[in-house]
């Protein structure tokens, strides 16, 4: 049993929906990054945490799990080249450390994938670089209704976040 006393639901937002993002793009920033070690113990991933930063899913997280040390050479291959996809989207071509990834902008193509047992859960299937007019834009998810948001500068949907002075990723 838990002491509650003092507290008052009224006075906190209402909890966030935990499905699976609609197949789309969306620009993105990494928020976090940290190396853990894998279930089995015999190797290390880095998990990224991803925020959407515009649109109906504003502030929604993703993340990535790159297996950058495991027995199996094809799981490093693939985190790798994964990485390497990462730093080409943010240009950074050689980072010391994973943070040099964090708050800067990127373009990601998002699918959904569905277990065994009926689960939906979002996989990242494209990093891209944004261009510098579309850093801003609404990146509208193919499921929403309109067309997939292709790297071109969106209509001044986004322009409550730029009059709100500086971009999330630029602070």
């Amino acid at each position: 049993m838990a002491n509650l006393a003092g507290f008052d639901a009224s006075q906190v937002p209402e909890q966030q929906e935990f499905s699976a993002l609609p197949e789309g793009q969306y620009v993105v920033i990494a928020t976090a990054s940290e190396m853990k070690p894998t279930k089995s113990g015999n190797g290390q991933f880095l998990q990224f945490t991803f925020e959407v930063l515009d649109g109906p899913q504003k502030g929604r997280k993703l993340w990535a799990r790159l297996n950058l040390v495991n027995p199996n050479q094809t799981a490093v291959d693939i985190a790798q080249r994964e990485l390497g996809a990462i730093c080409r989207a943010v240009n950074v071509i050689k980072p010391s450390d994973s943070a040099e990834l964090h708050n800067k902008p990127m373009l990601i193509t998002v699918a959904v994938e569905i277990d065994d047992r009926k689960r939906e859960s979002n996989i990242i299937k494209k990093y891209e670089p944004v261009s510098a007019g579309a850093a801003t834009s609404v990146a509208a998810p193919a499921s929403a209704g309109g067309a997939p948001w292709g790297g071109q500068a969106a209509a001044p949907a986004a322009a409550p976040a730029a009059a709100a002075g500086t971009p999330p990723w630029a602070r």
